[in-house]
């Protein structure tokens, strides 16, 4: 699977009828991640009205890492906008926390909505990111004659070299993605008549 993830930090500020509101986006992996980078907010910003988070703190698709708090807001006007937002942008290991400072004038539920939504949604504008593939573990031994022609393979399959060792024999341990493996094992296994195989790595 592919998908983006934040490359840095993102801080967006607007103030709404005299309410000041401040959205913050990071890259966090895993709602544990999420909620201790919410914390650490509150922390910076002890005497504001509310801290409302937001979390899509795995790959996107995945609903066991998504986590909102309204945080004292009527229910459902922060918490749930601010999701909808971040799951409208296909981004994944991210977090929005969006700390109100109370100006003393209500916006009503609807104008709630609108502020934690659109904090969100400007500060996704400014986010810059980078494409996260996921891969999986698997060890190769090769000798050392079939090295290079084995590199322009891993290139082709876009397969990342986590470790190799230089022993009587090279072995590698590869990040192989789900899509490129069948494809590649069945090169590999030509390219090596049958020689060569994958196995998956204890790492």
């Amino acid at each position: 699977m592919k998908y983006f993830i934040p490359k840095s930090a993102v801080v967006f500020e607007e103030e709404i009828k005299k309410s000041r509101f401040i959205t913050y986006l990071q890259h966090t992996e895993g709602l544990e991640h999420a909620k201790a980078f919410w914390n650490a907010v509150k922390m910076q910003h002890p005497n504001a009205s509310h801290h409302c988070w937001a979390a899509v703190s795995l790959q996107p698709s995945n609903s066991q890492g998504l986590g909102f708090s309204d945080d004292g807001e009527p229910a459902g006007t922060a918490g749930k906008p601010m999701l909808n937002m971040l799951l409208g942008s296909g981004v994944g290991e991210v977090s929005a926390v969006v700390v109100r400072y109370y100006g003393g004038i209500l916006l009503g539920t609807g104008g709630l909505v609108r502020a934690y939504g659109n904090g969100v949604q400007q500060a996704l504008q400014l986010l810059e990111t980078d494409l996260k593939v996921e891969r999986k573990s698997y060890q190769l031994n090769c000798a050392y004659h079939q090295i290079n022609w084995l590199h322009l393979l891993f290139e082709k399959y876009d397969i990342k070299i986590i470790n190799q060792y230089f022993l009587q024999e090279v072995q590698f341990e590869l990040g192989i993605s789900d899509d490129k493996l069948a494809t590649f094992q069945n090169e590999l296994a030509d390219y090596s008549a049958g020689q060569l195989r994958l196995s998956m790595s204890n790492k």
